[in-house]
């Protein structure tokens, strides 16, 4: 192993995984922390997938620092923590206090701090992170339920969470290049910036900073950034570039989209669907906090459609009907039960024979891979931007495709199945 990763979700693992891929690297994801009877032999990269984005401080601290260890004991050259691309996060984290504490425990001086990802339209500009051509805090991220983003500026965020020093490196800089980063890193150093947010508007500035961040100990952002770190080990004659897959075999069976992420982006895949005549059911959380719909009868009504066409079951819903429900049911409990319900009928899903998934939703992913079992997953080709499908290793046949809220043009759920044969 040459790159560690740590993920604070499991869509943002496998969009972390996919990155690396198809940059060259032999990549893995795995969904705890690796063990010794965890057989890491012949990757490049290991992707750690934690649940630690909305979890209490001191609890994504700690498991963070636990996959450190094991990425470290399995020689990792690098670690990278990877979080969303719009920075999801509270002041009081988690984003600055895992950084911080991984810093201090790979006794290094400095890290990168870049969410950018300019093909889904992430971008970092003096400091501000724009969701397309908005600042972060006008898109819908500001109405976030879990981590409402209201803020653009980074380095602001930031500093809110962590005691050690926030730098920035602007556009001017990092558009002239890697030499130019690393300089402009050093300067920094000198003035006791520990954490520098570099601008990034296209993929030559990923690439380049990559290129810069070669040999220093942690290395914190969204996917993108990833983008210039293996050809840093290619060139050290550490590793050779793997052919990344275009195609993925996979089990016959049915195949089901279970959607519980209310982003905008998943709420537009979700009336594409709708639009397309594909089987939909949209499930409530009143309705399941009342007893009215369970993983039971999600099963009753997705055996009863065709087995020609993926089928739908959705909680998806706008920023206003979020907040009811929670209002009514509580700001976490909302969420849970939600998940709850898909992770279980996901289990009933796959015993009647459904091998083929698309999970939208970090959080939904996270229950529904672990209600099924799946602990490793092996990296398959790309759908959209940041989405691969991944197959399940060991336990139940299966290809999953893990898909970030926030990610996926408005057809991912109809055209996602053409990669798979």
């Amino acid at each position: 192993m040459l790159l560690g990763c740590i993920a604070d979700d499991l869509t943002g693992a496998t969009d972390l995984a996919l990155m690396l891929t198809r940059a060259g690297m032999r990549t893995v994801q795995v969904m705890q922390v690796p063990d010794a009877s965890t057989d890491l032999a012949g990757f490049d990269a290991v992707v750690v997938a934690l649940k630690t984005r909305t979890c209490p401080p001191a609890e994504a601290v700690s498991l963070s620092l636990a996959a450190a260890d094991a990425l470290l004991a399995g020689g990792a050259r690098q670690l990278f923590f990877k979080y969303c691309s719009t920075f999801d996060s509270t002041d009081e984290g988690n984003i600055g206090p895992v950084a911080e504490a991984l810093l201090t425990h790979l006794g290094a001086r400095q890290a990168i701090v870049c969410p950018a990802f300019p093909t889904n339209k992430r971008t970092v500009y003096q400091g501000n992170l724009f969701v397309g051509d908005v600042p972060l805090s006008e898109s819908p991220m500001k109405d976030h339920p879990l981590t409402p983003m209201r803020d653009s500026n980074l380095a602001r965020v930031l500093q809110r969470q962590t005691k050690l020093n926030v730098g920035t490196v602007p556009f001017a800089i990092v558009d002239a290049g890697a030499a130019a980063i690393k300089a402009a890193m050093a300067a920094a150093d000198a003035r006791d910036e520990r954490f520098l947010v570099l601008d990034a508007i296209t993929d030559r500035h990923l690439v380049d900073m990559g290129t810069a961040a070669e040999g220093i100990k942690l290395i914190t952002g969204g996917s993108g950034v990833a983008l210039g770190l293996p050809a840093n080990f290619v060139r050290q004659g550490l590793m050779k570039s793997a052919v990344a897959p275009t195609s993925m075999r996979a089990p016959k069976g049915r195949a089901a989209i279970l959607a519980g992420s209310c982003s905008a982006a998943t709420r537009g895949q979700v009336q594409a669907a709708v639009a397309a005549d594909l089987p939909t059911l949209r499930i409530d959380p009143l309705a399941i906090a009342s007893g009215e719909v369970d993983a039971a009868r999600i099963l009753t009504w997705a055996m009863k459609q065709s087995a020609d066409r993926p089928l739908l079951v959705y909680s998806s819903a706008d920023p206003d009907s979020v907040a009811a429900a929670q209002g009514k049911l509580g700001r976490d409990k909302a969420g849970r039960i939600v998940e709850e319900t898909l992770a279980a009928a996901a289990i009933g899903l796959a015993d009647a024979g459904f091998s083929r998934m698309i999970i939208a939703g970090g959080e939904t992913s996270g229950a529904v891979v672990n209600g099924l079992g799946v602990t490793t997953l092996e990296i398959g080709p790309e759908i959209d931007p940041g989405v691969p499908w991944t197959r399940a290793i060991g336990g139940r046949e299966l290809v999953l495709a893990l898909k970030s809220g926030n990610f996926g043009a408005p057809d991912f759920f109809l055209k996602a199945w053409e990669k798979l044969s």
